[in-house]
């Protein structure tokens, strides 16, 4: 019960080639290998970012904007 041969994981992997085929596996290996790439450049892209000034928040003084709508919000009774 103690870890396996190598004439166990052999015959584990002729059962899953016969099982998916050499076609499925590459595009399983493909995507996971683009999966993989893309957590590490998102990872790169997140770790050099410095840290982002906080939000300003929003007060109770209306905009001098043109494109602001002022609307006020209603409960339903």
């Amino acid at each position: 019960m103690g870890s396996f041969s190598i004439w166990h994981w052999l015959i584990v992997l002729v059962v899953v080639i016969a099982i998916f085929g050499t076609k499925k596996l590459r595009n399983v290996g493909s995507d996971l290998g683009a999966a993989v790439k893309g957590f590490k450049d998102g990872m790169k892209d997140g770790a050099s970012d410095a840290p982002a000034a906080p939000q300003q928040q929003v007060t109770a003084s209306k905009a001098n904007d043109p494109n602001t709508v002022d609307v006020d919000a209603k409960t339903k009774s």
